[in-house]
């Protein structure tokens, strides 16, 4: 059994952008970006990818021979990593979102440690808002946790929301999970999404809503979850003047 593996799940059916892990970002798909970003710090026997698209499969083949096909009824990238932890045995699991082409190495490190410290816990990541526009987006899931850094609740909304509706402080979530297998042996029970992941469209929600404790660890927010055309730009003209495999862009 593996210590740990990275897992970046993919699949092909995006609203806003559709293709989005095969979409060129500088003379390389997406999702082979994400995979070598992980493949620095998890090594290239322990980071693997979960579709259900075998263009996608086909296209990383020419990167690495570590895919797995998962089923297309998957109801998240979480669910994906599940069902592929039912073939491949570790004791914990990283997910790390496919769209996440600049993701800091440094994060990636991070949450391996924090994982390798605490197996038997849920962590994801959080960073610091860079002001208004990232706490109005929509796009972006806000989070709140206690003195403890156990998370509270995740939301779309602008949260935590003031009186007079200034933006006084807020953190954004950092799309990189670590999972105990247990806790995705349990996910895979659950045959519907829960209430508030459902409107939200956050996964992380659905063990909050079952009970679970999730550990929050600050990670650097120079990072750029590609969800929209905009974002999708701002990455690739991060990469275009700051150049190709860097440890950290700057956002």
């Amino acid at each position: 059994m593996a210590e740990i593996i990275c897992v970046i799940p993919a699949r092909l059916a995006s609203s806003r952008l559709p293709h989005k892990p095969l979409i060129d970002i500088c003379g390389k798909p997406m999702i082979q970006r994400t995979f070598e970003r992980a493949r620095m710090v998890f090594g290239a026997r322990n980071t693997f990818i979960a579709t259900d698209s075998q263009e996608i499969a086909s296209v990383m083949k020419e990167f690495t021979q570590n895919i797995v096909i998962t089923s297309s009824e998957c109801l998240t990238g979480t669910d994906r990593i599940a069902e592929f932890a039912e073939i491949h045995s570790s004791r914990t699991y990283i997910n790390l979102q496919g769209d996440e082409p600049i993701m800091p190495i440094e994060n990636l490190q991070k949450i391996k440690d924090a994982a390798l410290l605490h197996p038997k816990s849920i962590i994801n990541g959080f960073g610091a808002l860079k002001g208004r526009a990232e706490f109005e987006s929509l796009s972006i899931p806000k989070v709140v946790f206690n003195e403890k850094f156990d998370l509270l609740y995740m939301s779309r909304a602008t949260i935590p929301a003031s009186k007079d509706k200034t933006f006084k402080l807020g953190y954004k979530q950092i799309c990189v999970y670590s999972f105990p297998k247990l806790a995705l042996k349990e996910l895979r029970s659950w045959t519907i999404k829960t209430q508030f992941e459902n409107i939200e469209d956050i996964e992380i929600l659905r063990f909050l809503e079952k009970g679970f404790n999730i550990k929050m660890i600050e990670l650097d927010s120079n990072t750029i979850a590609v969800d929209t055309m905009d974002d999708l730009n701002r990455v690739k003209m991060i990469i275009s003047t700051q150049g190709d495999n860097l440890d950290k862009y700057v956002v």
